[in-house]
């Protein structure tokens, strides 16, 4: 009886393998060749999942996307806002062993969406999706009258989710110094800084 494969998790597992080769070796070094090895698959064979380098790249991107929008489907909020925003943000942190790998190959695409316009377009979309979040977050903030009164909204937006994004990049490239006791210290003492006393 022939094997039956699931194609989907085959992706998936040919994603991990690129981000694998990323993390280890630089976006460079993220060849369908090299890609296909780690992966301990043929060249062909990865023919069979991705056309090309591009849409693998794609997949490989949408997949950490994916992921985390999965991780803040699943949150059992509690309902009090001061505690479940700093679980939100949590989520797109790189915070942990899950989290980690995913901001380190996120950062790697952003680069190279610089000059993929492919990888560009969704680069875009992700980050007017996060960038939602943040309005979320404040309007919530906002409308249970938990904001200071004289907060700028838009301004708010901006700063919060500017934090959150540097918050990132630094953890990635400095976790020995910015760990992550700091920064959930960060994240609640801005929360503190925008809301009532």
């Amino acid at each position: 009886m022939p094997k039956i494969v699931d194609h989907e998790l085959q992706k998936e597992k040919v994603a991990e393998a690129a981000w694998r080769v990323i993390r280890k070796n630089g976006m460079e070094q993220a060849s369908v060749r090299n890609i296909a090895e780690e992966a301990g698959l043929s060249v062909g064979s990865m023919r069979h999942y991705f056309s090309s380098q591009s849409e693998l790249y794609m997949y490989s991107m949408k997949l950490v996307s994916e992921r985390v929008n999965l991780r803040i489907k699943n949150i059992a909020f509690t309902g009090e806002l001061l505690t479940d925003i700093p679980v939100l943000v949590q989520q797109i942190l790189p915070l942990n062993e899950e989290t980690i790998p995913e901001m380190e190959v996120w950062f790697a695409f952003v680069v190279k969406s610089m000059s993929d316009p492919s990888l560009a377009v969704l680069r875009k979309q992700v980050d007017d999706d996060m960038r939602q979040m943040f309005v979320m977050i404040i309007q919530a903030l906002t409308d249970q009258n938990l904001a200071l009164p004289d907060l700028d909204y838009d301004i708010e937006i901006e700063r919060f989710y500017a934090l959150i994004d540097g918050l990132a990049i630094h953890a990635v490239l400095r976790p020995e110094v910015l760990t992550k006791e700091k920064i959930e210290s960060a994240v609640n003492r801005h929360l503190q800084s925008i809301c009532r006393p």
